[in-house]
């Protein structure tokens, strides 16, 4: 896309969008989990969900995007087990286990491993303020979590630098892939890998399938509604995993990557708000400055990688 053709203002309207409808996934997610569906269920519902909308965009805007090279399906079966599949299955162990807003935190930690993986893997030049937001990362975390008080689900910590590590990949493989492809057939391969390894391990260790006629209630502050798990599952794989995912590779068309990263920092945010609106999750005043400067530390880390991969159109 060229210059004269990108939208700035756009571009950080669809990466708030995208973080404020994450932001509230997190507590949907911790709500389905709770009323009795697992992480392994869930992770496939949303993986087969958004790999069948992927599937209409790539049907109704390039079709000829299915054909699928030899060479691709090693880059996408690592792509779709590790950064999409894992990574969604970490994360909802995370938010399963640890207040949603500080399972985001040490999920996104992800965005200070990233410069530091493009180094040491693609010997990309990061800036030295990397160090510096690494320490801002560390030391904010170790406020949030407080060792010292064994505060913590240490399981849920666990889950949460899983994630981390995982999305990580997604990051990196996810900038890689859209240098040849659209974002509807990335989206459509690399979640069909993940729904393929999760319909794989569901045979091989059996959970059940979801039921969606059972009632979930909403919990906390919502604790007087109660809904059809179908209509919150609905909810999740639309609301909470296509619409947001996709408005992210969008704004990438108007705005860096750095950008869209940083932009999507406030998804940790929102999940605290939401947390706090919907789950009553509460933080002290030092936890609260702990995550301040973890968000400082992964803008930081975010304009540390001193060359940046541009999408064109």
């Amino acid at each position: 896309m060229s210059q004269n053709h990108k939208h700035p203002t756009l571009g950080v309207f669809l990466a708030i969008t995208s973080s404020l409808l994450f932001g509230l996934n997190a507590s949907t997610t911790k709500v389905l989990i709770e009323s009795g569906i697992s992480a392994e269920q869930l992770v496939l519902f949303r993986s087969a969900a958004v790999a069948l909308f992927a599937a209409i965009g790539v049907a109704l805007t390039n079709p000829k995007a299915f054909k699928l090279q030899l060479r691709e399906i090693p880059f996408f079966a690592l792509f779709g087990v590790v950064g999409v599949g894992l990574m969604q299955w970490a994360y909802s162990n995370a938010v399963a286990n640890l207040q949603v807003g500080v399972a985001l935190l040490i999920e996104y930690t992800a965005i200070v491993i990233v410069p530091v993986a493009s180094y040491f893997l693609f010997k990309e030049r990061v800036r030295g303020r990397i160090w510096l937001a690494i320490a801002l990362v560390l030391g904010g975390l170790s406020i949030v979590a407080q060792p010292w008080a064994a505060g913590l689900n240490l399981v849920g910590v666990i889950y949460g630098f899983m994630a981390a590590v995982f999305l990580s990949s997604y990051f990196i493989m996810g900038e890689h892939a859209q240098r040849k492809r659209d974002a509807f057939s990335t989206m459509f391969y690399a979640f069909l890998t993940a729904t393929l390894f999760w319909a794989v391990a569901a045979n091989i260790n059996p959970s059940g399938l979801i039921d969606f006629t059972k009632d979930v209630n909403l919990t906390g502050n919502l604790e007087s509604v109660t809904l059809p798990s179908w209509v919150v599952l609905i909810w999740i794989a639309i609301a909470g995993s296509f619409v947001p995912m996709l408005f992210t590779f969008l704004a990438m068309r108007h705005l860096s990557a750095s950008a869209v990263g940083i932009a999507s920092t406030a998804e940790t945010v929102f999940a605290f708000v939401f947390g706090y609106l919907w789950l009553s999750e509460k933080i002290d005043l030092s936890q609260t400055i702990g995550g301040v400067l973890v968000i400082v530390g992964i803008v930081v880390a975010q304009t540390a990688r001193s060359k940046q991969w541009q999408p064109s159109n």
